[in-house]
């Protein structure tokens, strides 16, 4: 099996690195999970601390890291249905590939969008 370091070596570790990279790329995914990184949120407060994203987008998204594992979906105990998101441990281990983006992000020079 080749190791994460063996560029020249393409075998199931690319075809998972292809899907991680094409999962974590969705629009909006990424922005989602920095914001549980803070800990847990409600539906609304995440709607709200991500500027632009619509309901339906964040329902998709917030769908697709719960059957992927990386967020739990609560329902809290009250008398109507509230739901509070959740990073697991597979989520929270995203926090280093955030932190090393960051890093890569100083280092480059993006032209900021008009």
């Amino acid at each position: 099996m080749a190791k994460p370091n063996d560029f020249n070596t393409c075998s199931s570790y690319c075809s998972n690195y292809h899907q991680a990279i094409e999962f974590i790329g969705k629009r909006w995914m990424g922005v989602i999970i920095y914001t549980l990184l803070s800990g847990p949120k409600r539906y609304n407060e995440i709607l709200t601390n991500i500027s632009g994203i619509s309901d339906r987008l964040l329902t998709e998204r917030l769908n697709d890291l719960v059957n992927a594992k990386l967020v739990t979906k609560k329902l809290l105990e009250s008398s109507t249905k509230k739901v509070e998101y959740e990073l697991t441990a597979s989520g929270i281990a995203f926090q280093e590939v955030i932190v090393s983006l960051q890093k890569w992000i100083d280092v480059c020079e993006f032209e900021k969008e008009s």
